[in-house]
């Protein structure tokens, strides 16, 4: 059966939400009509501005991959956007521990999201994306799993003058040569992970040891490959091979016989999502994590689950992983609130998602404006502010927020507390000592207008 275009898209709009948007409504006949005059007068047109914050409600596009190879983690970050955006309309706790001018909604107003399957497509999220800011007056997007997509749009949010905010992506490029004035990205990404777990593989397996890359091939694969070669090779690493594979490969089995033979100490997995599941579960097969060791500079920490325990003494470099708890507040403030909506620990991806809509509210309550340029300008202050991970900042010069890269280690099955315990945390490397100058990628964020 041919699936309807607009099955792609769906509106969550809660029965509390059009109650607060009812009553904005009736609360917004009694202001001067002259205000969206003055707002007009203040700023020009721009983007979706003014007429994308005009009334009680803004809007928020989501493209994000629910179908393919990215599938599950991307249903991941949907569950942290959608928990954001109840706690930012109903003023949780949590929120206001981020954003403390945030009260039931963003400068008053509730925030609506439309959502889209991408599948980890570049196009397909344009599309989707490009439909929200013509129907809906999107004043903001998110999305990406893959790196592709979020270039892609990079791009766009810089033409059409709508802030995009990543939910994942790893490639150097997103801050680097693909920067936007309009995107900002809270997450790490391959030069920081190399910079965070490389030490650790040094000390744990040696200098001069020989490495085998598993590539995917788009820009984040290639992008965080290079960024491990770089770093191993300051302490004589050198690389056995490099096996590149498309996206979504079905079938590693030539690319891991060549890994087999080629003689590594080590074998760098850098696929992710469902590739990452498949691809060791295949290098088991083919004998190679019986000769090698295995480690991941980007861990999809839903494969300890679904590789069926592969991931036991396994190195990885990650955004997040539930119980740091113990050591930032706010972590567990969210991870609570997250098990008792959706009954598991949240992901990475989750927690990116949360907190990159909570950073937002922050900058628009600061701006006192959904004008795009005022909300650049608040993250482009670069103070210090509140996450999930300890007080982090964003760099003015590249859009890049500057935060720990958190290394773990799998649990060895005996040793697991519970269903839960996956891993166990190595080191939380802070993010300053772990990133570039801003300019050594090639940024160069563009005009405001």
């Amino acid at each position: 059966m041919m699936r309807n275009k607009n099955d792609n898209f769906r509106f969550l709009i809660s029965r509390r939400g059009l109650l607060h948007t009812a009553a904005g409504l009736a609360g917004g006949a009694m202001l001067p009509a002259v205000m969206p005059i003055a707002l007009a007068q203040d700023h020009r047109a721009l983007g979706t501005y003014p007429a994308g914050s005009s009334g009680s409600s803004v809007f928020i596009g989501i493209a994000v991959p629910r179908t393919g190879t990215y599938a599950e983690q991307g249903e991941d970050e949907l569950k942290g956007w959608e928990l954001a955006v109840e706690h930012i309309n109903s003023g949780n706790d949590l929120i206001k521990k981020i954003s403390p001018k945030t009260s039931k909604g963003v400068l008053g107003k509730q925030l609506k999201i439309g959502v889209a399957d991408s599948a980890a497509r570049p196009n397909e999220a344009v599309q989707a994306q490009q439909r929200f800011i013509t129907e809906n007056k999107a004043v903001l997007m998110t999305g990406s799993t893959s790196s592709a997509v979020a270039v892609a749009l990079n791009k766009l949010a810089q033409r059409e003058k709508v802030l995009y905010v990543t939910g994942i992506s790893a490639s150097n490029d997103t801050t680097g040569k693909d920067c936007v004035r309009y995107g900002f990205r809270q997450c790490f990404y391959g030069q920081t992970a190399a910079a965070a777990i490389g030490p650790i593989m040094v000390a744990s397996f040696g200098k001069n040891k020989r490495a085998a890359y598993l590539t995917p091939d788009y820009n984040y694969g290639h992008t965080v490959t290079k960024s491990m070669q770089d770093y191993l090779a300051t302490s004589g690493w050198t690389t056995a091979t490099d096996q590149v594979a498309p996206l979504g490969a079905p079938d590693y089995s030539s690319y891991l016989l060549n890994v087999v033979h080629s003689g590594a100490d080590v074998l760098i997995n850098v696929n992710w999502g469902h590739d990452a599941v498949l691809s060791t579960q295949q290098a088991k097969q083919f004998g190679v994590l019986d000769k090698m060791k295995l480690v991941f500079p980007a861990l999809s920490p839903f494969i300890a689950r679904d590789s069926g325990g592969l991931m036991q003494d396994v190195f990885a470099a990650t955004d997040y992983w539930w119980t740091i708890e113990d050591k930032y507040p706010l972590a567990k403030l969210f991870n609570d609130a997250f098990d008792r909506k959706y009954g598991y620990k949240p992901e990475w991806g989750a927690a990116n998602a949360y907190i990159s809509f909570a950073h937002w509210a922050r900058m628009v309550e600061q701006a006192g404006s959904f004008y795009p340029p005022d909300i650049i300008r608040a993250y482009e202050k670069g103070e210090t502010i509140p996450s999930l991970v300890g007080d982090v900042h964003y760099r003015p010069e590249d859009h890049q927020c500057v935060r720990p890269v958190i290394i773990v280690k799998g649990r060895i099955e005996k040793d697991m507390k519970n269903k839960h315990d996956s891993y166990g945390v190595v080191a939380i490397v802070p993010g300053e000592g772990l990133m570039q100058k801003p300019d050594a990628f090639g940024c160069n964020l563009g005009e405001y207008t």
